[in-house]
């Protein structure tokens, strides 16, 4: 069965039958056997249309409000004229004569018909008993009025008698010339709805954009990429002294040249190489992305798994030879600042690059304003030949980092503490965030539907946030514990390990029913799910976990960075630092995400938000 286009309660652009007006009308219904849609006109008109002569609000910006603007009640009208003015420029009409032949059975065409005679096209005309209907294309109705609802002009309405219910086929006389107009007018069409012109899409893209800049416009983002640095330092800082608590802020602040040595930042670049060189290897899995805008779906190879098993293969075969990797702890502050030089270069470059990007690769995010744009990134999908720089910085040496920084923090603790086996907070930390990253590579084409892959672009935002926040701030309770031990019971741990799992079920379902039902929506596994259709022609989960909350998979996030941090005791709130930051994080992302889906999806998702009126947590908010 076909997938329909467009939602009920959208209002959408209707071609007025038997002519080429189109006019403001609601949907109201639609009927998936007959693939018609019930539309009201703004006079209260009802009529069943098929889906090609309807177009979205969109498709007519560009014209002027000339003929697509003309009120309901001229509607008739209109069409008489728009008929008369055609038919006047076409040549070919057939004389008197010809009309007395046929005016029995279309006296309102013979009536508009002119002397002179060209070449014309005999084509059936099928007149069905019910209503007005006619069929011109390969007996298809054009349209077909309901008779079953009140209608105001009842008068204008003709009913057959039941001797008179019978098809009979005559022949309209139509000029070749108004034929082909006609389709050209209807390619057209069809093309205005596909792929506007890039300089007017460009246009409307750049005043939706200036008109809602995020994380605070052009400041904002100016702030945030000044401070986050800076933030980061300190919070490092405040974690190596023996009291990290506020009374003791700042903490002392090193001299610039103890935190740059080149040999470090080397052994960065050598580690971002390295796990570029995992990406390019031909393993794994080919699979498409999500459409863009000229209807492309680039091409993505699913090899993050095999990349962390590389990873833990050459890092185990090290320590068996007696390679320690104290050297990660001893230059810390110092590899945070390399990846955060790192990072900025990149983020120049990408900008660089993004200067001569065509106007369709760029990203919805993207503004003209060159501080904002190198920021959130002003190209959507950066590629050097096949290797996408955004979708491997998302997954690669960052997320990866994270688990070999764990890993270092848990062998140092053995050496510094004199112990020989981890502490039990130290294992519960680090197994819990090594369950995390194991699940998001193996799930890797989860990640193609989020907001970083879709909607933003690649600048310093995600570069800073996949390269250095997420290395170094992900393993802020690892990096607390070396320094402030806390030593936690068995029984305490069960609740942590239960709390855990809690998370990890909301969120893993959560996403794992969103992505088998964007798949194959007719699967029978999903069968009992209820859904409001979208005018994108997708469907919307308003059952099972997505009629729980809006976002379940936020929920379960922030569950298990609650257990993460669980482990670190309650002597200081520093350890709860990244379930705060975590916390507001993904209130904003989900602010993020209701304007998009609501511009998206408009009536739908208003429909959506009243069936689920909670967006991350249950009768709280």
């Amino acid at each position: 069965m076909p997938s329909r286009k467009f939602a009920d309660g959208e209002v959408v652009r209707g071609r007025w039958p038997g002519s080429a007006l189109y006019y403001e009308v609601e949907i109201l219904s639609h009927d998936s056997n007959s693939q018609l849609y019930t539309v009201k006109y703004k006079d209260g008109t009802e009529f069943e249309l098929k889906e090609n002569d309807i177009k979205p609000l969109t498709s007519f910006r560009q014209k002027k409000s000339g003929s697509t603007s003309s009120s309901p009640s001229r509607r008739r009208g209109s069409r008489s004229r728009s008929r008369s003015r055609s038919r006047s420029r076409s040549p070919g009409r057939p004389p008197k004569s010809s009309r007395r032949s046929v005016s029995a059975s279309h006296p309102a065409e013979v009536k508009e018909m002119r002397k002179e005679v060209l070449e014309v096209k005999l084509t059936p005309l099928v007149l069905k008993p019910f209503g007005n209907s006619i069929n011109r294309y390969n007996g298809e109705p054009e349209y077909r009025e309901r008779n079953d609802m009140p209608h105001k002009n009842t008068q204008e309405k003709f009913h057959l008698s039941e001797e008179s219910s019978y098809i009979s086929t005559q022949y309209t006389l139509r000029p070749r010339r108004e034929e082909t107009k006609l389709k050209e007018i209807d390619a057209k069409e069809e093309k205005i709805v596909t792929k506007a012109p890039p300089s007017l899409r460009t246009f409307e893209v750049k005043a939706a954009q200036k008109q809602d800049l995020e994380f605070g416009g052009v400041p904002g983002a100016f702030l945030i990429m000044l401070g986050l640095p800076v933030f980061l330092f300190l919070l490092l800082l405040m974690c190596k002294q023996k009291d990290p608590s506020l009374l003791n802020f700042p903490p002392p602040l090193p001299a610039l040249y103890e935190l740059w040595e080149t040999r470090v930042f080397g052994v960065y670049i050598l580690w971002f190489f390295v796990q570029a060189l995992f990406y390019l290897l031909p393993i794994g899995k080919v699979v498409e992305g999500t459409p863009l805008t000229d209807g492309r779906r680039l091409k993505y190879r699913l090899n993050g798994f095999y990349a962390f098993l590389l990873t833990s293969a050459i890092i185990g075969a090290s320590l068996f030879r007696g390679v320690t990797l104290h050297y990660v702890y001893d230059h810390f502050l110092q590899l945070a600042l390399a990846a955060i030089v790192f990072s900025v270069l990149l983020s120049v470059y990408l900008y660089v690059r993004a200067l001569r990007a065509p106007w369709d690769e760029l990203s919805p995010a993207s503004s003209g304003n060159a501080i904002y744009d190198f920021f959130i990134g002003r190209e959507l999908n950066p590629r050097i030949g096949s290797f996408d720089l955004k979708y491997f910085c998302e997954l690669r040496p960052g997320l990866i980092g994270w688990v070999v920084i764990n890993l270092v923090m848990l062998l140092t603790e053995m050496k510094l503490q004199d112990r020989a086996t981890p502490s039990l907070a130290m294992i519960l930390v680090n197994s819990f965030q090594l369950l995390y990253v194991v699940d998001a590579l193996w799930n890797e084409e989860a990640v193609l539907t989020t907001m970083d892959i879709t909607h933003d672009g690649f600048g310093f935002m995600l570069a800073f946030g996949d390269l250095v926040w997420v290395p170094f701030i992900y393993s802020f309770q690892a990096f607390y514990l070396l320094h402030h031990p806390n030593e936690v019971s068995w029984p305490v741990a069960s609740l942590i390990i239960a709390l855990k799992l809690c998370g990890y079920v909301i969120f893993r379902c959560a996403n794992a029913q969103k992505n088998a039902f964007r798949k194959n929506p007719t699967d029978p596994k999903l069968a009992h799910l209820k859904t409001i259709h979208t005018s994108t022609g997708k469907n919307l989960l308003v059952s099972g976990w997505w009629g729980f909350v809006r976002h379940p998979n936020y929920l379960g996030d922030l569950i298990m960075a609650l257990a993460w941090s669980l482990p670190c005791g309650f002597k200081h709130v520093l350890p709860y630092f990244y379930v705060i930051y975590f916390a507001v994080l993904l209130v904003h992302r989900e602010a993020r995400d209701e304007r998009q889906c609501k511009r998206k999806y408009g009536v739908a998702w208003e429909k959506y938000c009243q069936r689920v009126p909670y967006r991350i947590f249950p009768y709280v908010y």
